[in-house]
């Protein structure tokens, strides 16, 4: 892993998207070369012995992130995205939201049983997301190597929710432990 600074280029901002929130804003470390580079390359030399086939990103910033680690590993990528979105047959999970419910749908044949998946996307919280995108991999008949993210909002607990559906390889490059 790289020594880069990644906090120094995640700017908080409080109270959006509603009072009492303090948003992390990731844009300022994608639109930085330097950052954007040792982002996407200590989350593919972690992984570099994993064995991946395909990264699978969550709509819409994991494929802002998803999309270079797989091309920096050489294999393919897969979106996740939310349902209607993807034009043929899919595999659909459903996960709880903090009001309600959501999807995430993959095609019905992007993974295949050989296949070894990255999970990855910009921000774990509560673990929701990556645990159907787990499910996803695993509906498939795909096995997943590990999970990778920018920022990890400890607070929430998201790998005691993971642990629930997976036991691979869990990797953040921050660990935010305030909320």
């Amino acid at each position: 892993m790289s020594t880069f600074d990644y906090e120094s280029l995640i700017i908080d901002i409080p109270d959006y998207p509603e009072p009492g929130v303090i948003f992390k804003d990731i844009t300022p470390l994608l639109a930085d070369g330097a950052g954007f580079a040792a982002c996407v390359d200590d989350i593919a030399e972690h992984f570099a012995d994993a064995g991946v086939t395909k990264v699978l990103g969550t709509e819409a910033r994991g494929f802002m992130v998803g999309a270079p680690v797989a091309l920096k590993m050489g294999v393919g990528f897969v979106p996740a995205r939310k349902p209607g979105k993807l034009p043929r047959t899919c595999l659909s999970q459903e996960y709880a939201l903090e009001y309600g419910t959501d999807k995430l749908e993959i095609h019905e044949d992007a993974l295949t049983k050989d296949d070894v998946i990255l999970i990855v996307d910009d921000l774990i919280a509560t673990g929701g997301t990556a645990a159907a995108s787990v499910q996803l991999v695993h509906q498939a008949g795909a096995k997943v190597a590990g999970l990778a993210f920018l920022l990890e909002l400890e607070v929430f607990k998201p790998r005691e929710t993971i642990a629930k559906v997976t036991d691979a390889d869990f990797y953040s490059l921050v660990h935010v432990d305030t909320y």
